[in-house]
């Protein structure tokens, strides 16, 4: 993920100047720029690089800086999301304060949040999720139940003031305090709460959000087979009628501490034997299987970019990097079928 290795917390003095330091600036970029350098904005950036830091360094020394506009867009994941894309100034300077905000946070989350995070991921979920059944369930000899919800329209209702409250008791610098101020006031969708899916610095707050029900599911419900990612959660236990119960206070404490709500619909207790579907995979007894729209999402995307190299509108490279990409996705599940489709297809 590429984080700053400045680890000393939120009461330092110095927090501001490393943040806004050239050497943690450049780093920033060198994160920033990769996987991104055939694109046109990206490319202008960097013909004049180093006047473009350092414009960037004295504005934030010289408390001038301010977040510029975004630009919102559509794109399926697979389902619709509203993206606000800040400028490249911008992004770079959110990969920068990302990398030492990290260090500050990320210590104080709990092992199984893995949205976001160096060593976490997706598959790392679904493994954990996986290996909690197999004990809770004795390998599946004994009754276990998950509870599987999700925060309805997440991004768009983080309350800024909550957030930022959050934030102050781990930071106490007043200079990165006013511009983490400013960046999060800088999107909303409707006035005081929203933040846009498109900067780096919005999946970290999300996490930081978010880690206050980690925090009360852990250690005041006490549930012991917890895992969360993003606005993804599930908790597994032997009985229905506590996992009743873990709903209700769940949506109680979402609605007065954080102003947020479960999504109704998708509110599931599930017999763990039955396949546990989380994170684009499902968890049976004996094996992790693709969730079967993920795999037709797969191969619709394959296709389409078989189609645009047939067009030379992409390159080989980025059409073999793509399809590596989902046979890694893979290699974490029972996906021998699917994976012969795919090398059928392209040979």
């Amino acid at each position: 993920m590429g984080t700053s290795k400045f680890g000393g917390g939120g009461l330092k003095s110095s927090l501001f100047d490393h943040v806004i330091s050239l050497e943690n600036l450049f780093a920033a970029w060198r994160e920033f720029k990769r996987g991104k350098t055939g694109r046109l904005e990206v490319q202008e950036f960097a013909f004049h690089l180093e006047d473009n830091i350092f414009k960037l360094h004295r504005e934030l020394k010289q408390k001038v800086w301010k977040p510029d506009s975004y630009t919102a867009f559509y794109i399926r994941d697979p389902k619709l999301r509203h993206i606000h894309k800040a400028t490249v100034r911008d992004r770079v300077f959110n990969q920068a304060l990302f990398r030492v905000l990290y260090q500050i946070f990320d210590k104080g989350f709990i092992t199984d949040s893995y949205s976001c995070r160096d060593g976490k991921g997706t598959h790392r979920g679904v493994q954990k999720i996986g290996s909690y059944i197999r004990k809770i369930s004795y390998n599946y000899t004994k009754l276990a139940l998950a509870l599987k919800c999700d925060v309805r329209k997440y991004f768009d209702n983080i309350d800024h003031e909550i957030l930022f409250g959050i934030i102050r008791k781990k930071v106490s610098d007043p200079d990165i305090l006013s511009i983490i101020h400013m960046i999060i006031w800088s999107f909303e969708t409707k006035p005081g709460v929203g933040l846009p899916l498109g900067n780096v610095t919005s999946q970290l707050f999300a996490n930081v959000y978010l880690n206050e029900l980690d925090q009360f599911i852990k250690h005041t419900l006490k549930a012991k087979y917890y895992v969360r990612y993003c606005d993804d959660f599930i908790i597994l236990d032997t009985g229905r009628d506590l996992l009743g119960k873990y709903i209700c206070d769940i949506d109680i404490f979402l609605q007065s501490k954080l102003h947020l709500f479960l999504h109704p619909h998708k509110i599931i207790i599930r017999t763990c034997s039955r396949g546990i579907d989380f994170l684009g995979y499902v968890v049976l007894p004996k094996r992790t299987v693709l969730r079967t729209k993920t795999k037709k999402r797969i191969m619709k995307k394959i296709k389409f970019l078989k189609a645009q190299i047939n067009r030379d509108m992409i390159t080989p490279e980025t059409f073999n990097r793509n399809v590596q990409s989902y046979l890694g996705m893979l290699t974490h599940c029972a996906g021998y079928k699917i994976q012969q489709e795919i090398e059928n297809f392209i040979a």
